[in-house]
This record gives structure tokens, C-alpha cells and sequence, in this order.
């Protein structure tokens, strides 16, 4: 039987939890099977679990000896593990491709021909280290390193601008939240404290808009269905979502198994998953909360007031009309509901629990629906009256204040929690608490110095993860860092540190690194600093070894080679033909406009063309690592597509404006615009004989008596065409 039926055959055995492997068994292991992890005992759990490897504390190791190949700690590992394994490091890149390299991977777009030259002078006059070093804290102060650092973690934490499901109605104001996590990054705001901002901001910032309103957007980023009328199932299903998005965003542990029933392989209990899931029980969607300061919300206020008086008439005839019609949507609304609901929406809040006020506030988003289409419940007499009404309101509201921005965020329901309970787990309640493995008592929530409308819950849960003595939440984000440089992690499952996921492959790097982000004050720029700066991280890309092998690619023998992701091409291409708007923060635009791709739109249900033909996820769920296929249709998009011919055209007008009419100097930019390098002699020759060939073709189509035509331009663009559809353009060695 072979090994991958053998697999499929024993899946129905582990689901079912009975039996054990032949691999259990004592005897001989021809295929491997004692490396499948074992379900894990019922029970409590055991020391020997506690001492898994992402459970143990976080020590600094101390680094094997120096060689002269070394630059730093990083290093030394890596190369002891190569030499230990019969392997060697491989020459360093040469200057031109760790530039290209170092710009794609810190700022996700290419070096123009200006930084590559000014690279390599620099590497000539005072040598690699410190051309490296000075390159490395440019690209860090740039804007452009927050733009791209952003969008790694805008994947993590499933952020859209859409509520998903068939509808997939847009969120008009989350777009604040992607330009915070911009802003954060490019500021080196301490990661614990990034992380704190965002679970609990409201809490431990309640006077800081930024940090209260939000950053704890992160809160709101699930989908949502905007006619489910099983309001306490969608309730459950949102905090479901949270809480495990939570764990795999900051823990770097799948918790979703344990929903129903202990964890199968990990130390993770059923209670475990409703401990977690306690400190986010309290939580109440806001749409009602501004991003102003009170000082701001009070001078609107008044303004407001004052031109409210002035168009009092005009607003008391509308609203004369729209009350009845209002309240007949109200009650097509509430209709649609079961008995319980429609009286926990006519029950004033104050009579309500705290549960009872989060679902009642949930199922009036149904309601609040229906009230933005008025038009659709009027009759024909009343959108008669209202008509002129509206062009008289037109006219006033030229004076009318603009409306404070708005946040899309939450807080919590107030200070008392609604109780959380296992299911099937009888009428016991869950308090907050941690991962068993790692703290098996209650969680204390201490609410000193936070505000008194709330529980605490989420700031203990933010204080936990962010203790340095925690140690999984700096291992994961060190091993997310090293994954966005490398292409795969030193644990190469980024959001499963458990036994079904992979161990590290150099695990004193990854436990050094930690300690040095903690001790650095949490700086994220301190860690890019050492790893870019490494030996492994200038090495050439690994090629077939001398003696035709593949290279150890878990043990770093080499860069690995890889392919542009979707942003980074989507940038690339409009930046080598001089068309990238560098315009940042705002409203989100659509793809079709030359911003940044961190700035265009993202909707669940419809991605960009071109951004989703290269693997963009669609944001439903926390994403550690994305795809990268090759499918026909990416070669489709790159040869026929409108965008690229777009760009290729760009490019062609920008090589004429800069190198003049001479054929060899337009071949000469072209390549160093795309590639960072000039094209060698027989690269040369073959374009010119191209641009030849082309511009004659593009003569013989056009015609005679045609002047408008440019068969020289159509030869160029279809150059750069060809150059914009080459490996050389969309991987990165």
C-alpha cells in the first residue's frame, strides 16, 4: 500500500480518536509514521507538555564562536548548522541584487537606477557592511517601509473593507485603521504597546483617539451578515471569530479545535478556548464615536446647533414627513424578527442585561438598515412632498458643518460582563483566563486608573500577552519578521506553534531575536536592522549545487528565490514607468487609480483583477502565509491584460523623455529601470534586432497616410512589454 493511502486510510482513526499507529507500535518505522504527532490523552495536562518547545521560557542563548563570514550572532548559527550538515554558506549577492533585494523587501518597490548606482558606489568606497548599513536605515525612514510592513499585517488580522457574506456591504470608515497600522509602523511604535493599542486602547487610552477609537478597529474585523435574524448565533459566531483570530495572530496557536472539545493534540482545554473568549464577552460594536478630541466634538456641537436653528423650518417639515414612515420601517424590521428579540428592542436599555443589550443593540443595526432606504418604504405622495423639501435642504447645507470623521471600532457593553458558559458545560460560568499550559489560574483584572464604563477584561488580556515573561507572543512576531525576509519562517507554520505544526529550524536564532526585541524596547526596526544586516540575509540566491543537488533551503544554504507578491508587482509596475502616486493616508481607492496597492479598496466578496490573480487572500481568516501559484491566468493578465499594457506603454514614453531617440540607450534604461542593471552584449544586440523587427511590423499594420501612428513607440512598449512579463522582473533573488 502507499504511503499517501496509508494517510488518507488513517485519518478516520485519528479523527475518531481510537486506536494507535502502526508507528505506536514497538518495531520498525519504514515510512516514517513515528514523525506523526500522537493524539494527546484525556486529561489534565502533563509536564512533559508544558515543556514543549513554544511553551518553555525565552532564554538567550549564547552564540557559537566567530568567523570572519560572520556579522552578527544570526550568523553563527546559521553557518554551524550548514557545517554540520556537510553544507557551506554561498557567496554574497552582488551589490546590485542585494539592493534590489533589500528596497522590494523593506519598502515593496524597486530601486530606481539612481539608488542601485549609488548602492554599489557606496560598496566600492567603503565596503558592503557599511553600504549596507547606511541603505538599511534610509529604507527604514522612508514612508514607504510602513506601507509595506502594514500589509503583512492587515493579512494577519483578516482587515477588508467589506462585511463579506452575499451582500458584502462596504465599511466606509475602516480605512483609518489600516492608515494607524501605516503610521505605527513607520513611527517604531514598541510592538507591545501596538498590540495593547489594539486589543484594549479604549481602556488604557481613553483620551487618545488614535489609540481608543481606532486602532481597536482590530475588534470589528470579522464579517458580518446585515439580514441574519438569528441575532444570538451571529453574536456567538463574531466572538468565535475574535477570539480565534486572537490566538493565532498573537500566539501563533490554533485554538479553533477546542471550541468543542479539548484540544486533540495540543495542551489546549475546551475551558481554555471560553477563558479566552471571557475577556472579549463585554464587547459592543460602535459606529456612534468619532475621531475627534473633546474639545473638537464640543465646538461641532455648538456649530451644529447653530445650524440646525437656522434651518429648523426645513428639518421640521422633512422630519414631519419621514417620522410615520420611519416607524413603519421600524416595524417591517422588527417584524422579521422571533418574539424574544422584537421585546428586547422595544425594551428600554436600562431594563436590559448586558447581554440582553448586546444582542438588542445587534439586531437594531437590521433596523438602522431599513431607516438609510426610506425611499424604499414612502409611497408616491410622500416622495412628492418631500422632494422640494430636499432641494431647500440642499441649498442650506451648503453652510452646514462638515460631519466629524468617524471611527469604526468598539467598546465594552459597560462595567459588568455577561456571563460565558461551555456548551454542554452545564450552567457554569467561564471567567476570563489564559492558556492552562502556560497560567492555569483565573485571570485578575485589575481596573485601576481605567475607565469606570468598563470591565478591564481586554486590558489584562493585552498586559498578559505583552509581559516579556510570555513566551509566545515575541517568538511569534520575531518568527513572522523573519517568514516576510526569508519567504518561509524559522517555524515555517507561522500561526501553529503547536505539534502539528513545524519546530524551528534554527531555534537559538529565534529565541536570541526575541530577547533582542524585548531588550530593544519591542522596536520592530531593531529587528529588520539585524536580520537585513546578516551574512545568511546577503547571500546569493541558492542555486543547483556543483554537484547538481537542490541547496538546504531550512538551513538557509542560500536566499531563497521568489516570486514578487501581488503588491509588490501591482507597485512595481507602476513605478518603474514613473506613474505610482505617492500620495498616502485617506479613503481607499479603486484599483484602476495609480496609489499604492495598500491604498486600494478591499472587498471580500471582489478583489482587484490583478491583485487576486496573484494570490491577494480574501480576508475571512487570519493569513500567516500566503499562496503563490502560477496559474494560466496570471500569464493571461501579464500578456493581454489592460494594466500591464498600460504600464508597459508608461514606461516606453518615460525610456524615450529620459534616453533620447537612440535605440541602444532606450534598450540600456529599460533594463536598468526593471532589472537595476544594464543588459550584457548579446542582451544588447537582441533588443535592438527586436525594436527593429517590431518597428517595422508596427509600420507595415499602420499604413500608409498614417501620422498620428508612432511605430517606434509601439516597438518600445512592446519591448518593455516583454521585460515587464520576464523572471527576472517578478522574482527576487
Amino acid at each position: 500500500m502507499v504511503a499517501s493511502l496509508r494517510v488518507v486510510l488513517a485519518i478516520p482513526l485519528l479523527l475518531l480518536g481510537g486506536g494507535v499507529l502502526a508507528a505506536d507500535r514497538p518495531g520498525a518505522d519504514p515510512d516514517g509514521w513515528a514523525n506523526l504527532p500522537r493524539l494527546r490523552a484525556r486529561g489534565p495536562i502533563t509536564d512533559a507538555e508544558r515543556s514543549w518547545w513554544a511553551f518553555r521560557p525565552v532564554t538567550r542563548p549564547q552564540p557559537p564562536n566567530p568567523t570572519t563570514w560572520d556579522h552578527n550572532p544570526i550568523d553563527t548559527w546559521v553557518r554551524t548548522a550548514l557545517v554540520g550538515a556537510g553544507r557551506a554558506p554561498t557567496a554574497e549577492a552582488e551589490p546590485r541584487v542585494l539592493v534590489r533585494r533589500l528596497t522590494f523587501d523593506l519598502t515593496g518597490l524597486p530601486p530606481t537606477p539612481g539608488e542601485v548606482s549609488a548602492f554599489e558606489s557606496d560598496c566600492r568606497l567603503r565596503g558592503r557592511r557599511p553600504a549596507v548599513a547606511t541603505l538599511t536605515e534610509r529604507l527604514l525612514a522612508s514612508p514607504a517601509y510602513g506601507e509595506r510592513w502594514a500589509r503583512h499585517w492587515l493579512d494577519l488580522v483578516r482587515y477588508a473593507e467589506s462585511d463579506g457574506y452575499r451582500v458584502d456591504d462596504g465599511r466606509p470608515d475602516a480605512w483609518r485603521y489600516r492608515d494607524w497600522v501605516v503610521e505605527s509602523f513607520n513611527r517604531d511604535l514598541p510592538y507591545d504597546e501596538f498590540v495593547r493599542a489594539q486589543l484594549a486602547g479604549d481602556e488604557l487610552w481613553p483620551d487618545d483617539p488614535m489609540r481608543a477609537r481606532v486602532a481597536t478597529a482590530y475588534l470589528r474585523h470579522g464579517i458580518y451578515e446585515y439580514n441574519n435574524r438569528d441575532v444570538r448565533g451571529q453574536w456567538q459566531t463574531l466572538l468565535n471569530d475574535l477570539t480565534d483570530v486572537t490566538a493565532d495572530v498573537f500566539l501563533g496557536m490554533g485554538v479553533q479545535c477546542a471550541r468543542c472539545h479539548d484540544h486533540k493534540y495540543d495542551p489546549i482545554l475546551q475551558r481554555d478556548y471560553y477563558r479566552l473568549q471571557a475577556f472579549f464577552a463585554p464587547l459592543l460594536p460602535r459606529d456612534d464615536l468619532s475621531v475627534a478630541t473633546a474639545a473638537e466634538e464640543a465646538r461641532h456641537a455648538a456649530a451644529m446647533a447653530a445650524w440646525q436653528e437656522r434651518a429648523r423650518p426645513v428639518l421640521a417639515a422633512i422630519e414631519e414627513i419621514e417620522a410615520p414612515v420611519r416607524v413603519r420601517a421600524e416595524h417591517d424590521a422588527r417584524a422579521k424578527f422571533t418574539e424574544d428579540i422584537q421585546g428586547l428592542l422595544v425594551r428600554p436599555p436600562a431594563e436590559r442585561s448586558p447581554f440582553e443589550h448586546q444582542i438588542a443593540e445587534l439586531a437594531h443595526r437590521q433596523v438602522t438598515y431599513e431607516w438609510g432606504r426610506l425611499g424604499t418604504h414612502m409611497k408616491p405622495p410622500e416622495k412628492a412632498a418631500l422632494s422640494p423639501l430636499r432641494e431647500k435642504l440642499k441649498e442650506l447645507e451648503r453652510d452646514r458643518p462638515a460631519p466629524l470623521p468617524r471611527a469604526y471600532t468598539a467598546t465594552d457593553v459597560g462595567p459588568v460582563a455577561p456571563p460565558v458558559r461551555m456548551p454542554r458545560g452545564g450552567d457554569v460560568e467561564v471567567e476570563p483566563g489564559f492558556l492552562s499550559v502556560l497560567d492555569p489560574g483565573p485571570a485578575v483584572i485589575d481596573c485601576r486608573g481605567l475607565p469606570a464604563n468598563t470591565t478591564g477584561r481586554r486590558a489584562t488580556l493585552a498586559r498578559w500577552l505583552t509581559d516579556p515573561r510570555n513566551p509566545l507572543t515575541a517568538r511569534v512576531i520575531v518568527n513572522r519578521v523573519w517568514q516576510q525576509h526569508f519567504g518561509t519562517g524559522l517555524v515555517a507554520s507561522g500561526n501553529d506553534f503547536g505539534v502539528l505544526g513545524e519546530r524551528p529550524s534554527h531555534p537559538e536564532v529565534l529565541d536570541w531575536l526575541a530577547t533582542e526585541l524585548v531588550g530593544h524596547g519591542w522596536s520592530l526596526k531593531h529587528l529588520h536592522r539585524l536580520i537585513v544586516t546578516s551574512a545568511t540575509y546577503a547571500q546569493a540566491s541558492a542555486h543547483p549545487r556543483p554537484d547538481g543537488s537542490a541547496p538546504d533551503a531550512r538551513r538557509l544554504e542560500g536566499f531563497p528565490l521568489r516570486r514578487l507578491d501581488a503588491e509588490q508587482l501591482r507597485d512595481a509596475l507602476l513605478a518603474v514607468g514613473g506613474g505610482l502616486d505617492p500620495a498616502a493616508r485617506g479613503p481607499s481607492v479603486n484599483g484602476d487609480r495609480p496609489r499604492r496597492s495598500v491604498y486600494t479598496r478591499v472587498l471580500r466578496n471582489t478583489r482587484d483583477p490583478v491583485l487576486g490573480a496573484f494570490d491577494t487572500p480574501e480576508q475571512f481568516c487570519s493569513n500567516a502565509r500566503r499562496s503563490t501559484t502560477t496559474t494560466p491566468t496570471q500569464a493571461l493578465l501579464m500578456m493581454n491584460g489592460g494594466f500591464v499594457e498600460q504600464r508597459a506603454r508608461a514606461l516606453a514614453i518615460r525610456v524615450e523623455e529620459e534616453a533620447g531617440p537612440v535605440a541602444a540607450d532606450r534598450v540600456k534604461l529599460v533594463f536598468r529601470r526593471a532589472f537595476g542593471r544594464s543588459p550584457d552584449r548579446q542582451e544588447l544586440a537582441d533588443a535592438q534586432a527586436f525594436l527593429v523587427r517590431q518597428e517595422a511590423m508596427a509600420r507595415d499594420q499602420a499604413g500608409p497616410g498614417s501620422c498620428a501612428y508612432r511605430p517606434d513607440r509601439a516597438a518600445l512598449t512592446d519591448l518593455c512589454h516583454a521585460v515587464l512579463n520576464s523572471n527576472e522582473f517578478l522574482y527576487l533573488d
